[in-house]
């Protein structure tokens, strides 16, 4: 078993903009592949069998790109009952041009900052959301995952460091959020712990009383 990925020390940091931009830039055993301690498995078991229920009562959807979580994300969500009304989109867009021209993250912001950035994750979060609104009224909230899981560095970040974003509609506009955490331990723990502050901040944000109600099932 790997390094418990709850010991993952986290920095958070949060943007917010009604009019729909973001500060400072464009921006089960939860899964066999994703291992940690058995409190960080249970924790993610817990969390994805709550969120999925919750949103589902809430008419709350979800849109998900990854990159070092590889679909970890999307897969623990997808395995509890009741995903196909909450989950609409997922999305893995694990080589950085791909974070460009799927995801439409702004090259100069890529350039500028890499791959590895929380404005980055916003962004992912945000392209996503947008994808994930073709047929219908938007979906609610886009989470996004990005780091370098090692062993090696990423863009001059270290092996270990992740971000999260979020960018949420709510009734008084859109809302973007970020955190940023470190790891130890191998690819995998760190990839664990980054789904679980995944499933974290999709859980607060579940806590909003801010969302939108959506009657519209995903299928």
């Amino acid at each position: 078993m790997t390094e418990a990925a709850g010991r993952a020390t986290r920095t958070t940091s949060t943007d917010a903009d009604r009019s729909g931009g973001t500060q400072g830039g464009d921006g089960a055993r939860g899964s066999s592949e994703a291992r940690g301690s058995f409190a960080t498995v249970r924790e993610i078991s817990q969390l994805a069998a709550s969120i999925v229920p919750r949103a589902a009562a809430r008419g709350v959807t979800i849109a998900v790109a990854e990159s070092l979580t590889g679909g970890l994300v999307a897969a623990t969500l997808v395995r509890i009952p009741g995903a196909s009304g909450v989950l609409r989109l997922g999305v893995v867009a694990y080589a950085t041009p791909m974070k460009q021209e799927v995801l439409r993250v702004p090259a100069q912001l890529l350039a500028e900052r890499g791959a590895v950035d929380p404005h980055v994750a916003i962004a992912m979060a945000r392209g996503v959301r947008q994808l994930a609104a073709v047929d219908r009224s938007e979906c609610t909230i886009g989470i996004a995952t990005t780091g370098a899981a090692g062993p090696g560095s990423q863009d001059g970040r270290p092996p270990g460091e992740f971000h999260i974003g979020l960018e949420i509609e709510t009734t008084d506009g859109r809302v973007a959020l970020s955190s940023s955490h470190h790891a130890t331990g191998d690819r995998e723990a760190v990839r664990a712990a980054a789904l679980l502050a995944a499933l974290r901040a999709l859980s607060s944000a579940l806590d909003r009383t801010d969302l939108p109600m959506h009657s519209e099932s995903t299928t």
